[in-house]
């Protein structure tokens, strides 16, 4: 039987002096396979032999859907403790709110920081792929803390094209219009970059408009943009907040017009916009996909969710998106509204992959112990990997995904490191498709304040959410600074990057220094 946790030596004396007792330390979910497990492992007693990475055949041989024929791996085919897998995610809302919360003055919320969202959120320099799929980089670097180094597993899909060169769109908006997206920053933020998103969409697309509060309703019927796009326009300026938040109502309802004006050849989508205080009706995640789980998984519609507000149902609206096959921005100015909307969406409309997983085996003979940062809501089990009707993660042109691990190498291991390897569906044919890319412990920078500016970054990205979330001044990550000295690297990163985008992570760093 397979266990999850931390497995040192005290931890198996207590199991035999317990005579047979079994952790199991998780819990799967029904829709998505996802875990949510402890993910610190330790290899010690792990068995230490090399093999290739199990296939469904039991062969130790796998077809790599982008190469010919079978090909030998050359990962361990380690005891389940030595790999680590998870369904991809493209979420950066985590990240949004945090510095929402920061620049109001306050803390935000230790549940709603997820690491993976803070890493996600900056641009990153993997190179990508001439076609649909993945390119996979793995690489790293060592921390202060003796033996310990970051580990980045890094996928990049192809760039995004013009907007000419993508699938027609057809988006279903389901606005909330309850009392609360009455503030400034909510229901206006929305209307105003809607608005400017209509007169950027291209003629062969269409939009609907679901509004709900106590109750939903369809404003506007799937619409090509062909025709009049006043229409689109005297439906959006009509919006008005009133009443309560029935949030399940409005994404059933979203569906149901989604469905109703189904375009085959384009891209079919429901753009949520909320604040996601559902408080009445159906308030939680799990039954609100249920009533929509057949019109996500026969006709293939996605879910992109936008979160507003300085009061948030962050966790929510974070459920939603990810089990329903989608992903989450938060937006709190106009800027990053019209970044989401004109900018955002209409590039990344289409989907190059579906249902994309990864898996990340690392060799007992060089790996002590390691620990996947974030994703905890999105494990996988190991055997299910290869398993297409488990749910993975969709993602799109012009994405990149980032995972971290803190991995303890064995003292003087050299050799191989890890091999990741990323499975995905092909959107149309849903043909399975895998790639893998690897690390030698020699390909290890000496220092991760020293290495490349983009591993550097994700490390400080990584350090920043962990405190946050620990809520102490350092991050319970091996070799993380307290937050002044963090606040001090990230500004000469920002110096050195010339990146805005930097420049603002160590301005949140700083602040949140400021405030504990």
């Amino acid at each position: 039987m397979k266990r999850h946790g931390t497995r040192g030596p005290a931890v198996l004396l207590a199991l035999t002096a317990a005579c047979g007792l079994m952790l199991t330390g998780c819990s799967a979910d029904s829709d998505s396979g996802a875990q949510k497990a402890d993910t610190s492992y330790d290899g010690g007693g792990g068995g230490g032999g090399k093999a290739p990475l199990p296939a469904p055949d039991g062969t130790g041989r796998y077809e790599g859907g982008e190469r010919e024929g079978e090909q030998e791996s050359r990962d361990v085919a380690p005891e389940p403790d030595y790999l680590s897998t998870f369904a991809l995610d493209v979420d950066t809302a985590s990240y949004g709110y945090a510095r929402r919360a920061l620049d109001e003055g306050r803390m935000p919320d230790p549940s709603t920081v997820r690491p993976e969202e803070f890493v996600n959120s900056f641009r990153q320099d993997y190179p990508r792929p001439d076609g649909d799929g993945f390119t996979v980089t793995v690489d790293g670097a060592r921390t202060d803390q003796e033996d310990w180094s970051l580990v980045r597993v890094g996928l990049a899909t192809r760039t995004a094209g013009s907007d000419g060169e993508r699938p027609p769109a057809a988006l279903t908006f389901v606005i909330d219009i309850s009392g609360s997206m009455g503030e400034p920053g909510r229901l206006d933020l929305a209307q105003e970059a809607l608005g400017t998103m209509t007169d950027r969409l291209r003629d062969d697309d269409s939009v609907a408009l679901v509004t709900f509060s106590d109750e939903a309703e369809t404003v506007l019927p799937m619409t090509r943009l062909d025709g009049d796009r006043g229409e689109i326009h005297d439906a959006i300026d009509s919006l008005e907040p009133t009443d309560s938040t029935n949030l399940g109502a409005g994404v059933e309802t979203g569906y149901e017009t989604a469905v109703e004006g189904l375009r085959e050849g384009a891209t079919n989508r429901v753009v949520l916009v909320s604040d996601a205080l559902a408080n009445t009706g159906e308030t939680q995640a799990d039954p609100i996909l249920e009533r929509i789980a057949s019109s996500r998984r026969e006709h293939g519609i996605t879910l992109f969710g936008v979160g507003v507000g300085s009061d948030y149902g962050d966790a929510l609206m974070e459920q939603l998106a990810d089990r329903g096959d989608g992903h989450t921005v938060y937006v709190s100015d106009e800027e990053e509204a019209r970044e989401v909307f004109c900018e955002e969406l209409p590039r990344n409309i289409e989907l190059t992959a579906r249902d994309a997983k990864a898996q990340v085996a690392f060799d007992p003979e060089t790996v002590a112990e390691f620990r996947l940062v974030g994703y905890d809501n999105r494990r996988v089990a190991d055997e299910d990997f290869r398993d297409d009707r488990v749910d993975g993660g969709e993602v799109g042109p012009g994405h990149t995904v980032t995972a971290l691990y803190a991995v303890r190498t064995r003292p003087g291991a050299e050799g191989h490191l890890a091999t990741a390897t990323v499975r995905w569906l092909d959107p149309d044919s849903r043909t399975p498709h895998e790639e893998t890319g690897d690390v030698e412990t020699g390909g290890l920078a000496e220092s991760v304040w020293r290495a490349r500016p983009r591993l550097t970054l994700t490390a400080t990205a990584a350090y920043f959410a962990d405190a946050l979330r620990s809520g102490y001044r350092e991050s319970a990550l091996p070799g993380a600074p307290g937050l002044e000295e963090l606040s001090e690297r990230a500004g000469t990163l920002a110096r050195r990057t010339e990146d805005a985008d930097v420049r603002e992570l160590a301005e949140a760093i700083r602040t949140a220094d400021g405030l504990y």
